[in-house]
């Protein structure tokens, strides 16, 4: 039966399938938004968000917040975190009003305002040379960061790049875990090999470099351009790409702004039939 070509338009991944491979608790926009676009969605979580080791050191940073000039959230989940750890050690939200704040994303500026905190700072650029860039430009200068106070609570495993280079500044900054990422203790690895080997699966997504080495290691495997042969691939921005390519797989689709609406946006237009 001939597709209604009004609907087609409506729903470009009508008839498609999809792979997403990020964390089950984090899934459910981006699988709706997909899903919006007509796609067959199907989880294979690769990570899962869980508390650091010890809080220890997060617990003493939240303690000596007075200490700090800037307090900068790479994600939501960082904002999560550190806002449930405030809440554990009898901390208010309105103790952060004396700190600077810059949030990576508007997903996580909107975090922090329904966390009731003020945001000075949002960088449009996801990576950590923007956040720099947009932190100098911010205060008039590269020097005007030194011997600022620089608080940094994020993932237990992250780049160094933006502390390296506001030390190189001269500002101090303490990076503090306020989660991690693992692999989730159940997979959908059968129901995806399966769905691979059926030539089922036509497009897999990737929202961090976490994701690509674990759906790699999920497959006891360093390369997986034979794998995903005939899969097209989406990540989410540079970074994940980069670790893609270390896997032997190419980049088919990327959208120009980091956020999950923006990919689910970039697959439909990939796979929309041309007018």
């Amino acid at each position: 039966m001939t597709p209604d070509p009004s609907q087609t338009q409506e729903q470009p991944l009508r008839g498609r399938t999809v792979v997403i491979t990020r964390a089950l608790a984090q899934s459910a926009e981006f699988t709706a938004a997909l899903e919006r676009y007509g796609a067959r969605v199907v989880a294979c979580p690769t990570i899962e968000i869980v508390a650091p080791e010890s809080f220890a050191a997060l617990d003493e940073a939240i303690e000596h917040l007075y200490g700090y000039d800037w307090l900068v959230f790479t994600s939501t989940n960082g904002v999560d975190f550190f806002m449930q750890r405030m809440e554990t050690q009898g901390h208010d939200a309105s103790e952060l009003d004396d700190v600077h704040v810059c949030a990576i994303g508007a997903a996580t500026a909107d975090r922090l305002r329904d966390a009731r905190v003020h945001v000075d700072i949002v960088s449009g650029e996801s990576k950590a040379e923007g956040v720099f860039d947009a932190l100098a430009n911010y205060l008039g200068g590269r020097e005007r960061l030194e011997r600022l106070n620089f608080l940094l609570p994020r993932a237990a495993v992250a780049r160094d790049y933006l502390p390296h280079a506001l030390e190189a500044a001269g500002a101090r900054a303490d990076v503090v875990a306020a989660y991690r990422t693992v692999p989730p203790q159940t997979t959908e690895r059968a129901r995806v090999e399966a769905l691979l080997v059926g030539g089922a699966v036509d497009c897999i997504t990737f929202t961090s470099a976490s994701t690509v080495a674990n759906f790699a290691q999920l497959f006891d495997t360093r390369d997986l351009g034979e794998l995903l042969r005939d899969v097209r691939v989406a990540c989410i921005g540079d970074i994940t790409a980069r670790a893609a390519a270390d896997y032997n797989l190419a980049t088919d689709i990327q959208p120009a702004e980091s956020t999950t609406a923006a990919l689910a946006r970039a697959v439909a237009d990939h796979f929309a039939p041309e007018s």
